[in-house]
């Protein structure tokens, strides 16, 4: 596991980029009273259940989104965990300000907002100072599998996209490209791409 060799030290910090198929997930802090159907119905329409051990609520993952997974050391950068979210949040606000999106965040509420709906989720992990899990970022994703939860716990937020905002489809590689840009510099590394199937 990354995060496991990046705590021995045998490998440098590194982002992953991540694509599910229909994934509901559950965080440690997560209530199944935010789950709207029952598991058959998630099966006829596709979608798995998993609980992981981000924090965070409950949460859809799917085809359209941009999910990114640093492990990052923050010993070797910033011991502070809060500080370490709001830099995500504001390179995923940087992201969406090249695309003509002005988004922003809500206090006490993690994540990133456009008015009064949400358009990236985070969820996060530390262990001995060592990130895991990450955000996902609506590009073009199909809205209408929220509709099976409470996202994120939130009765009153909605949620959005790049592609229903802008009303047009925005190439998700375009939107890495530009994230990777705002977190090379907001973390202060270097990226260099890898390749990898496991």
């Amino acid at each position: 596991m990354l995060v496991d060799r990046r705590k021995r030290g045998e490998i440098p910090d590194c982002l992953m980029f991540v694509e599910y198929l229909h994934l509901i997930t559950l965080g440690r802090s997560a209530s199944l009273e935010h789950l709207l159907v029952s598991k058959s119905v998630l099966e006829r329409n596709g979608v798995e259940l998993c609980f992981t051990d981000r924090g965070g609520d409950i949460t859809y993952h799917g085809p359209g989104q941009l999910i990114a997974y640093p492990v990052i050391d923050l010993k070797e950068w910033r011991r502070d965990i809060g500080h370490y979210l709001r830099g995500l949040e504001h390179c995923i606000i940087a992201t969406l300000a090249d695309f003509g999106i002005p988004a922003r965040r809500i206090p006490g509420m993690t994540g990133v907002w456009v008015k009064e709906e949400k358009i990236a989720a985070i969820g996060i992990r530390t262990s001995q100072w060592v990130t895991s899990h990450g955000f996902a970022l609506n590009v073009s994703s199909d809205l209408s599998f929220f509709d099976f939860i409470i996202p994120c716990g939130l009765k009153s937020r909605g949620v959005t996209s790049m592609l229903e905002i802008l009303g047009r489809a925005v190439d998700i590689s375009d939107v890495k490209r530009r994230f990777c840009l705002h977190f090379s510099t907001a973390f202060e590394r270097t990226l260099e791409p890898v390749l990898s199937h496991c």
